[in-house]
C-alpha cells in the first residue's frame, strides 16, 4: 500500500483530504503540531472512515522527529498542509510566518532528500498571482510579489519547490494553487475551525448565523465589479480533497514540476455568497459595510481546465452544497471542535 506523510494533516483541509485518501486506498500518516488543530478532529476522522489513521505529533521544523518519522515508515510521498495562515497575522509576524511555513518546508523536503522519498505535494495558493492583469487565470499567469507575508511563503516554496526539482531532477513536485476553501464533510463531523475571528468568509458567515458574531462586515462596497464587493473563486474542501487525490495518482514517481489551480471557475462576489448563505440558513444574514481591507485583490478567478485535462478532476460541488455544508458543520458544532 502507498503511504503518504500528511502534514498538517489535522487541520481543516488536511483532515479532509487525509479522508479521501484513505477512500481512495491510500495509507495516510497524520503529521501535526495542534497549534491550528484541534487533537479532537482524530476521533472525528477515525468515526468517519470506521477505522484508525495513525497519527504522529510533531513539528515540520523539528529535523530530528522528521528523520524517525522516515526511518521507521516507509514513506511513498509527503503531502504538505502545515503552516500559519493568517494574512493579517503575518503582517504583525512576518519572521514566525517565515520560519514556520518556509524553513519548515525547507527542512521537511531535506528529511525527504535524506530518506530518498521523491514525491512531494505543495498546498500553495492562488495568493501567488497577487493582483491579477487578468482572470481566469491560468498556471502560467505571472507569479508576483505577495501583498503579505502568508502569500509570500508560498511564493517562496514554490521556487524551493522548482529549484530542488532542477537540481534532482528525480522529484516528482506537484504545486497545488488553491483558490477559496469552503464547506465541510457532508457528516458535520470535521470543518473548518478557525482560531479567535475569521479571517476568511465562510466561517464569519457561519458563526454569525449560529449567534457567536454580531454581524458580518463586508469589507469595500466600491470595488469596479457587479455590485461592488469583490469576487472570489469558491471551492468545496471536498472537491479539492479529491483534487490532491487525483495529483497523487497521476504525478507519484513521475519526475518533473506539476502546477494545477484547483477552483471552480466561477467567480463570486461576496454579496452573492451572503444571498446563497441566507437561502441555505432560511433568512437574511445581518450584514453591514465597512471599509476596504488592506490587501484584498478586486477579482480572483480560476481557469481550471489544467487539472481537468491532465488529472480528470472537475470540481462538482455546487454553491448550495458548500453553504449547506458550511451551515451544518457550524450548526453542529456551534463552538467548533471542543478539547
Amino acid at each position: 500500500m502507498t503511504t503518504i506523510l500528511v502534514t498538517g494533516g489535522a487541520g481543516y483541509i488536511g483532515s479532509h483530504t487525509v479522508i479521501e485518501l484513505v477512500n481512495a486506498g491510500y495509507e495516510p500518516i497524520i503529521y501535526d503540531n495542534f497549534y491550528n488543530a484541534k487533537k479532537t478532529v482524530l476521533k472525528r476522522i477515525n468515526t468517519i472512515l470506521g477505522r484508525e489513521v495513525k497519527c504522529i505529533e510533531g513539528d515540520i521544523r523539528d529535523a530530528q522527529k522528521l528523520d524517525l518519522v522516515f526511518s521507521q515508515n516507509k514513506i511513498d510521498g509527503v503531502i504538505n498542509f502545515a503552516g500559519l495562515k493568517a494574512v493579517g497575522e503575518s503582517v504583525k509576524m512576518p519572521l514566525e510566518y517565515y520560519d514556520n511555513n518556509v524553513n519548515g518546508a525547507r527542512v521537511l523536503l531535506s528529511a525527504m532528500l535524506k530518506h530518498n522519498c521523491k514525491n512531494f505535494i505543495f498546498s500553495s495558493s492562488a495568493t501567488v498571482y497577487g493582483e491579477p492583469d487578468s482572470v481566469p487565470l491560468t498556471e502560467n499567469s505571472p507569479l508576483k510579489r505577495a501583498n503579505c507575508p502568508y502569500g509570500q511563503t508560498k511564493v517562496d516554496i514554490e521556487y524551493m519547490c522548482q529549484e530542488l526539482q532542477v537540481a534532482h531532477n528525480d522529484f516528482s513536485m506537484v504545486l497545488l494553487r488553491y483558490f477559496n476553501p469552503v464547506g465541510a464533510h457532508k457528516s458535520g463531523l470535521i470543518g473548518e475551525d478557525p482560531k479567535g475571528v475569521p479571517n476568511n468568509l465562510m466561517p464569519y458567515l457561519t458563526q454569525v448565523a449560529v449567534g457567536r458574531l454580531k454581524e458580518l462586515s463586508i469589507f469595500g462596497n466600491d470595488y469596479p465589479t457587479k455590485d461592488g464587493t469583490c469576487i472570489r473563486d469558491y471551492i468545496h474542501v471536498v472537491d479539492l480533497a479529491l483534487g490532491h487525490v487525483a495529483a497523487l495518482k497521476h504525478c507519484l514517481n513521475k519526475p518533473g514540476c506539476h502546477i494545477y489551480n484547483l477552483g471552480t471557475g466561477t467567480g463570486y462576489s461576496v454579496l452573492d455568497m451572503v444571498k446563497a448563505f441566507s437561502k441555505a440558513i432560511g433568512y437574511e444574514l445581518p450584514h453591514k459595510f465597512a471599509p476596504r481591507r488592506a490587501g484584498d485583490v478586486v477579482e480572483c478567478y480560476a481557469d481550471p481546465s489544467k487539472a481537468k485535462n491532465e488529472l480528470g478532476w472537475v470540481a462538482t460541488r455546487t454553491l448550495d452544497d458548500m453553504t449547506f455544508d458550511s451551515y451544518n458543520w457550524q450548526k453542529n458544532n456551534p463552538n467548533g471542535y471542543e478539547d
